[in-house]
This record gives C-alpha cells, sequence and structure tokens, in this order.
C-alpha cells in the first residue's frame, strides 16, 4: 500500500509539481511571543530525491497547528482555451488570528504567478483573513494579468458568429477588498471597494465596430456593500452548507468614472452530502448592470469558474446568469473525480431572455488534495461548438 501511495504522489509531482518543490525552502513565521523561528517546508530526510519529493507531498495536507503559518509550495503546467499550455507557481499558506481558538477555521492566503506559451502571464494574491470567533472577515484580491485574446462583439448574436473572431491584446489589472461583519451566526454585510484597469489593443482596424465606439482604455472605481450568508463547513472545499452573496456595487462619475454604472451580483450557493465520500454542490449566479457599463467591466462567462470549457469573456453583455449542478466524489484518500452540467445565458435585460440563447454546459475534472481542504483540479469542459481544459487550484464553487 505504501509502494502505491508513493507512485500516485509521483505520478501527480510529474504532472503538477514545478521548481518550488525542490527549493527546500524556509518561512519565517512569528510566534505568539513576538519571536521569529524558522520553520522548514521541505525538511531534509533520507532516501533519494523522489522520496523526498514524495514525502513533502505525503505531508502537505495534514494540519501543522504548531506552525503560526504554514505555509507549502507547488507548481507545475496547466492549459486552457485562452492561455494555451503554460506554468504555474503557487504559495498557498494558512494561518490564524487567535491561536488559542481553536474554533475558528482558519485564514488562508495564496501567492501566485503564471506564464504561458500564448504570451499571457500573471502575478496576483487572494485570500481571506477571519478573526477571533469568525465575527469579522477580510477578503482580498489584487492581480495583473496581460495576454493576448479574442473579442466577438456584445450581446449573444454577435458573440455566437465565429466569423467575429478577432484577436487583440488585454491588460488588466484589478484589486478587490471588502470587511464583513457578523449579524447571526452565519449572516455577514459590509462594505468593499474595487479598482480595474483594462486596456485592450488591435492590429485589425476593420473590425473596431464590435467595440460600438467605446474607449479600448477604461478606469473603473466602486464602493458598495455585501450581503452574505455563510455556512459552509469551509471555504475552500465545502462538504455542507450554504453560501449566498448579494453584492450591489456603484460607479459614480464623481468618482472619476468615465462611465458609470452600477452593478448587482447574486450568488447563491448549496453544498449536500450524499452517499459516503460524497457531495452534490449547486450554484446559481447573476450579475445584471445598469447604465454606462464599458465593454470590459460586462457580464461574461466561461473560463475557470463559470461555465468551464467556454472561452473566458466571448459571451458578454449586460446582464449574465448561470446554473451548475456537480457531484464531487472522493475515490481514494486524497483523490477524487467530478461532474456537472449546467446552463447559462447573456442578455442585455432581463426581458430580453429567450430559450434559443441558452448555452449548455458540463463536464469531468479530477481531484487531488494538495493541502487539508486545498484541492488541485483538473476540469475538461464543453459547451456549445466549445471545449476546453482547465488546471486550477481550489474548487470552481
Amino acid at each position: 500500500m505504501g509502494k502505491i501511495k508513493k507512485y500516485i504522489c509521483l505520478i501527480l509531482f510529474l504532472l503538477a509539481v514545478g521548481q518550488y518543490a525542490l527549493a527546500g525552502d524556509t518561512v519565517n513565521v512569528r510566534t505568539g511571543t513576538g519571536e521569529v523561528m524558522t520553520t522548514d517546508t521541505l525538511k531534509p530526510k533520507s532516501g533519494n530525491i523522489f522520496d523526498r519529493i514524495v514525502d513533502y507531498f505525503d505531508e502537505t495536507n495534514k494540519e501543522h497547528k504548531d506552525r503560526a503559518f504554514d505555509v507549502s509550495f507547488i507548481g507545475g503546467p496547466h492549459y486552457s482555451n485562452e492561455k494555451k499550455f503554460g506554468i504555474g507557481l503557487l504559495a498557498a499558506g494558512v494561518y490564524s488570528t487567535h491561536r488559542g481558538d481553536s474554533l475558528t477555521p482558519p485564514s488562508n492566503i495564496s501567492l501566485y504567478a503564471d506564464v504561458s506559451t500564448s504570451g499571457f502571464y500573471s502575478v496576483g494574491l487572494r485570500g481571506t483573513t477571519r478573526f477571533k470567533e469568525d465575527r469579522l472577515r477580510i477578503n482580498f484580491q489584487a492581480y495583473f494579468q496581460s495576454m493576448p485574446d479574442k473579442f466577438w462583439g456584445i450581446g449573444y448574436d454577435d458573440d455566437s458568429d465565429d466569423g467575429n473572431e478577432t484577436s487583440y491584446k488585454r491588460l488588466m489589472s484589478e484589486c478587490r477588498i471588502d470587511a464583513l461583519v457578523r449579524i447571526v451566526p452565519g449572516l455577514y454585510i459590509g462594505p468593499l471597494m474595487e479598482l480595474s484597469y483594462i486596456k485592450g489593443s488591435t492590429s485589425h482596424a476593420d473590425m473596431l465596430h464590435l467595440w460600438r465606439g467605446e474607449d479600448l482604455r477604461t478606469f473603473s472605481y466602486a464602493v458598495g456593500a455585501k450581503l452574505g450568508l455563510d455556512t459552509r463547513d469551509n471555504l475552500t472545499a465545502p462538504t455542507r452548507g450554504v453560501n449566498i452573496s448579494l453584492v450591489q456595487r456603484y460607479y459614480g462619475r464623481w468618482m472619476a468614472n468615465t462611465y458609470p454604472f452600477s452593478s448587482t451580483e447574486l450568488t447563491a450557493g448549496m453544498y449536500i452530502p450524499t452517499w459516503r465520500d460524497c457531495v452534490l454542490a449547486m450554484q446559481y449566479h447573476t450579475l445584471i448592470t445598469y447604465g454606462d457599463t464599458p465593454w470590459g467591466m460586462l457580464a461574461s462567462m466561461g473560463g475557470s469558474y463559470t461555465m468551464r470549457g467556454y472561452y473566458e469573456g466571448r459571451y458578454r453583455d449586460k446582464g449574465e446568469m448561470d446554473f451548475t449542478l456537480e457531484l464531487r466524489q472522493r475515490i481514494y484518500r486524497r483523490i477524487g473525480v467530478v461532474s456537472w452540467g449546467g446552463v447559462g445565458s447573456v442578455f442585455p435585460r432581463l426581458s430580453c431572455m429567450s430559450v434559443r440563447h441558452l448555452l449548455p454546459n458540463y463536464g469531468v475534472g479530477f481531484r487531488w488534495e494538495f493541502k487539508k481542504n486545498v484541492n488541485v483540479r483538473f476540469d475538461l469542459g464543453f459547451g456549445k461548438g466549445e471545449r476546453g481544459f482547465v488546471f486550477n487550484i481550489n474548487e470552481a464553487f
């Protein structure tokens, strides 16, 4: 049995592990007394390098309550419709703001970098900090990315026309932060702030009409509020509970927005244990914008999280709606599989929704538990005339 486990881990290493797994880096962590101690993320062990690698990954999903900050590294190849073949590097850490509080789930933070053969590159930071007794949560995300992209226009009719496919280069930078205060157990409310910068450029002057005369470079600044009901047992790989989020954003002209608009976003997820080691997960999501929404801030679907298999951003309009049902089954220790089905659509306003504009989505995936409740996922998704492969960290929802 031990040899089987080592061979499985070794295969996963060859698929998903990059240079950081070999580094044997150390991390400085601050103890409760203020002293700084050094923790090995890869302790020297006897045996050859492959045994050490296997031992490292065999330990990554075990809790280390003796560490104020527990960090692990993973890197490796990925592929998607948008980015083609690439390699990503990620440092995933878990920590507690009150080490004596055993009832509050740990906080998490991820630092990542990514490059691909298409010319795409990205760096970013994301995470959730949970304070004592989970009375306050601060969620944050910041990233910068550059990539050769494709644009089909705005609205279902333009987006479904293969002849509209136009290549362009997109630069995008975004920063988001919200602070949620617990009102009653599981119910949170609080303010948010978002900053976005998008720049598009194309050499296809004859296709500029697809942007409908809008500026290809836009800054967008938002303030708003978020109301959330969250009873999930954990944030990254939930097995039970619900997660309902209502977000209202306001991009006012007084905030120096060239294109003033507002948006309402609703996300509702539910996680139900079915049989042994199996979870039925479902999510409904909609984003509706009002006003003079710039092309880069329109609601869209596809990519790594919603309607997997569709080219991210191909279908975009002032409104988007999708629903996904996913079955997640652990099959052996840290290994699992998933299958899902869903449907979605884009529209200029709710009254314009049409059955003929519904887009199907389905797929299968493989899971490996890299850390406790942190899964590496490989998803193969299919849609109307499209398919895509996704390698990423954490569940899609």
